[in-house]
């Protein structure tokens, strides 16, 4: 059966079985729709589909009476970014992120750079199985091409306060770069360059075509790990296609953690400017323990970054993000962002004057375990509700499945928004103990279903 995935982000699929031209305009027309009138930034990343479904996107929006702002080649942050900064009426993201080269997706965004919210997203809904209106000669859009959208978003992470170019330049950081030939090798260079940064490129050609799996996980990066080693490199920056996600690797030709990389910036931004901090329920209780530090409070959402960003607005959080390496910071956008995760990490370790694996070393040390289980005719509303009545003396958060806090470990049991799964996420101080506890939990899901 053709494969099309649909949630409040957007929509993804295999190309030409799931997103088809026919898919791609009638979400692409209720997106319209939802808009209602006004200019849409449009950006994508490098994959070689990004041409096609960007030429249908434009022309559709086109057709429907929205002038467009195409950017081009960028990460989705920088779309983000863009339509904050000519306050556009919304933006399109053309990128599948980490999915790999046959897939590609539209990332839909609102008028403030961010994904839409669920309510947003049941409002545009509404319009999918409305008949589509196209505008006359006279009344359709104008394009427009708009190039200078990443060195805007690289000067504006530069001008940051707590960014210092001279400090960082002075370091003269020699880094390994892999952008997996995606979007990060039209935007990272340019960041690292302005930074005084040495790298030397893996990955990192224009084909637009992945040379291995895109997702930044430790077993896909071996080849990258060797070569910061045997580079002799400060550090080695790893971003998944559309660079949303930072994935640092130490001198040691190590994983730094992507658990860590959101931990290690709370830690220097709550160092700068002391304030709440938003992270998801599946983040490392390590973020908890550094705000301790500074005696700030943490609070945890739903698992996605738009429930990540509401949350911050709701509590006024001057960081926060995913600890699949997400870091939102709102000083600059409301949008998961490696560039300014990057020059975050940067600042930090100029600062300290220290390596990254002496950094890793300070921090709180934990171990995560996930593991998944396939349903068969069971439904996880109920899996998930049997296991909040066992537990229900116990401290549990429902936002988003169920978490269970202990003293010794935490479990995250939620259900996939887009598979017939459950996903268990245990994390505690000691690997085996993790491991353990990872099995009792899947172990009671077997008996229930």
């Amino acid at each position: 059966m053709p494969t099309l995935m649909v949630s409040i982000s957007g929509i993804r699929g295999i190309v030409g079985d799931g997103l088809t031209p026919d898919v791609i305009v009638k979400y692409t027309s209720a997106y319209a729709d939802f808009i209602e009138q006004g200019k849409v930034v449009v950006g994508r990343d490098a994959r070689i589909s990004g041409e096609m479904v960007n030429q249908i996107v434009t022309g559709t929006l086109l057709a429907k009476g929205l002038d467009v702002i195409d950017i081009g080649i960028v990460p989705t942050p920088t779309v983000q970014y863009t339509v904050k900064t000519l306050e556009a009426q919304g933006g399109i993201a053309i990128t599948a992120s980490h999915n790999p080269n046959e897939w590609n997706a539209l990332k839909l965004l609102n008028s403030t750079g961010q994904f839409m919210s669920p309510e947003e997203h049941e409002k545009m809904k509404t319009f999918l199985d409305s008949e589509s209106f196209y505008e006359s000669w006279e009344k359709l859009g104008k394009r427009e091409e708009y190039y200078q959208a990443i060195d805007n978003h690289i000067d504006a992470i530069l001008k940051l306060k707590v960014i210092d170019t001279e400090k960082i330049r002075k370091r003269k950081f020699k880094v390994l770069l892999d952008c997996v030939n995606g979007a990060g090798v039209y935007s990272v260079p340019k960041l690292l360059d302005k930074l005084g940064c040495e790298y030397i490129s893996v990955n990192c050609d224009k084909s637009g075509i992945f040379p291995r799996l895109p997702e930044p996980l430790p077993e896909n990066l071996i080849d990258t790990m060797k070569a910061v080693k045997e580079n002799k490199v400060d550090f080695g920056i790893v971003v998944d296609p559309d660079v949303d996600r930072l994935v640092l690797i130490t001198d040691k030709g190590e994983p730094f953690g992507e658990e860590n990389t959101i931990t290690h910036v709370v830690k220097f931004v709550l160092s700068k400017t002391p304030g709440s901090v938003a992270i998801n329920l599946s983040t490392t209780r390590a973020v908890e323990d550094v705000a301790k530090e500074f005696s700030c409070k943490v609070f945890r959402s739903a698992v996605g970054e738009a429930n990540v960003v509401k949350k911050m607005k709701e509590v006024g959080a001057v960081i926060g993000g995913e600890g699949s390496g997400g870091v939102i910071y709102p000083a600059l956008h409301y949008g998961r962002d490696a560039l300014v995760g990057i020059a975050l990490t940067l600042q930090h370790l100029a600062e300290r004057n220290i390596s990254l694996a002496e950094l890793k070393s300070e921090l709180p040390e934990y171990f995560i375990v996930k593991k998944k289980i396939e349903l068969k005719n069971v439904s996880p509303d109920e899996v998930i509700n049997s296991l909040i009545f066992k537990y229900q003396n116990q401290h549990l958060n429902t936002d988003d499945g169920l978490r269970i806090d202990f003293d010794d470990h935490w479990v995250h049991m939620r259900k996939s928004n887009t598979e017939p799964i459950i996903r268990i996420i245990v994390e505690a101080k000691n690997k085996e103990l993790a491991e353990n506890f990872a099995n009792k939990y899947l172990k009671e899901i077997e008996e229930l279903v």
